[in-house]
């Protein structure tokens, strides 16, 4: 994990976008009242996501304190989220530790994630 911790933003986006291509799994928070946990940051809107529930461990601070971890199938994250930050103009913020993660659009997102699992076919 510290290891992880330790790559630079873009590696530890190329590290997610193998795990959630092996496990396809991801991880978001929601506060209580259900909403997702996103971010501003220039002002542009970012959506936080993880490879492990460990690693979005790290950020429950500056507000996040109160929110839940969801872990979340490809297909859901697919299925639903995808449209949401679509719908949104959201942009996603791949693996954030202590700082910004890689902050990627959605479509860059998806070509990424797609080669990947063209990998594992």
């Amino acid at each position: 994990m510290e290891n992880i911790l330790k790559l630079n933003p873009f590696d530890r986006y190329q590290y997610f976008i193998r795990k959630i291509a092996d496990g396809e799994t991801a991880y978001i928070m929601i506060f209580p009242d259900g909403n997702y946990a996103i971010s501003i940051i220039n002002d542009k809107k970012i959506f936080p996501i993880w490879s492990a529930k460990e690693f979005a461990e790290l950020t429950k601070n500056d507000g996040w304190e109160n929110c839940k971890i969801l872990k979340l199938t490809l297909d859901d994250f697919e299925e639903t989220l995808f449209y949401y930050i679509d719908e949104n103009n959201l942009l996603i913020n791949v693996f954030p530790t202590d700082k910004t993660g890689f902050v990627v659009s959605l479509e860059e997102f998806a070509r990424d994630l797609k080669d990947e699992l063209e990998q594992y076919q």
